[in-house]
């Protein structure tokens, strides 16, 4: 993984963030595609993944964020710390311990542009708001997700890919990939 990952990270966040500063209070307790969350709990996830990566990179204490109190600042704090993080030399190619096994920097990043993108996809519907990912971005996320998910996705936080009809856009026919009811 190269430095065009930090890129996509950046550009994942970025969409994430303006989705988050989207969400009206009211919606806060609505319910996700992702069947574990209302969009405060979402948010929350997102964060803390952020949060726990950089831990894993630096293994020092990331920045203390509230995503209750203030989720715009909170992804904003976690998003800037990782990326500066990852952003260090030798990072990317580094392998670290994770709870997932042994991962590089790069994989690392790559596996944050993914929960950006398809929890972004999963705010995007529960709030009424609309999330088209470039590309390359897609192209990131199938490449991570692909080999990590087979036919029988028992054990993993991804259901059964989900049929989209033919005026699925990228980011919807991801999303379904991903498990999510696109229709």
């Amino acid at each position: 993984m190269t430095a065009e990952i930090l890129e996509q990270f950046q550009l994942a966040t970025d969409s994430f963030t303006n989705l988050v500063a989207g969400v009206r209070p009211d919606q806060l307790a609505n319910k996700t595609p992702c069947p574990e969350w209302s969009v405060q709990e979402l948010i929350s996830h997102v964060v803390t993944g952020n949060l726990m990566f950089t831990r894993l990179i630096t293994g020092a204490e990331p920045p203390a964020v509230d995503a209750v109190r203030d989720p715009v600042e909170a992804i904003t704090v976690s998003s800037k710390a990782l990326r500066e993080a990852a952003s260090a030399e030798g990072v990317l190619g580094k392998t670290y311990v994770t709870p997932m096994g042994e991962r590089t920097g790069g994989r690392l990043m790559a596996i944050r542009v993914v929960e950006l993108s398809v929890h972004g996809w999963d705010l995007a519907k529960a709030t009424g708001q609309k999330l088209d990912l470039p590309e390359d971005i897609i192209e990131t996320c199938y490449k991570v997700l692909r080999p990590m998910l087979s036919e029988d996705r028992n054990g993993l936080p991804y259901a059964a890919e989900q049929q989209t009809g033919p005026e699925a856009g990228q980011t919807d026919r991801l999303a379904a990939f991903a498990g999510r009811p696109v229709a």
